[in-house]
């Protein structure tokens, strides 16, 4: 079954991509989440005005991204922990507490966006990727202080 990508799938292409796939991973997974669209029998030239108009939803994602980068680019959430002697944390700052810091002020991102290598476990100021659309990244500046 041959279809194409209407958004990026892991192990299998990117946006626009014509694909072959088991006929029933494409009518039961791809196609009712509108991961993917069928390529039909009419030819080049519908598959390639479907490349069109998914190329352009992507364009339109991405400048919404980058206009949600500028204003990630400008914040920044403070998240006040409790934390024992020595400054030491008890337990450590996750992007879900980045998340529910920033729905706080106002500005609603899904934690899985945000990139953290490891969770912080120390006071102090921090700088977060947020990947906000595959071509776009943001940096989000956290700062970690008691309560």
């Amino acid at each position: 079954m041959k279809v194409i990508l209407t958004q990026d799938v892991h192990n299998l292409g990117k946006a626009g991509d014509l694909v072959t796939v088991k006929p029933g991973y494409g009518r039961n997974y791809l196609i009712p989440r509108t991961m993917a669209v069928l390529a039909g029998t009419a030819g080049a030239k519908q598959i390639e005005h479907q490349k069109m108009v998914i190329a352009q939803s992507q364009e339109k994602s991405r400048r919404e991204a980058q206009k949600l980068s500028d204003r990630v680019e400008n914040a920044s959430c403070t998240i006040r922990v409790e934390v024992g002697e020595q400054e030491k944390l008890y337990g450590s700052v996750t992007a879900r507490d980045i998340e529910h810091a920033l729905a706080e002020e106002g500005l609603r991102l899904d934690r899985k966006q945000i990139v953290l290598d490891e969770p912080i476990k120390a006071l102090g100021v921090y700088a977060v990727n947020v990947k906000l659309h595959r071509d776009v990244t943001a940096k989000l500046k956290v700062w970690v202080v008691a309560k």
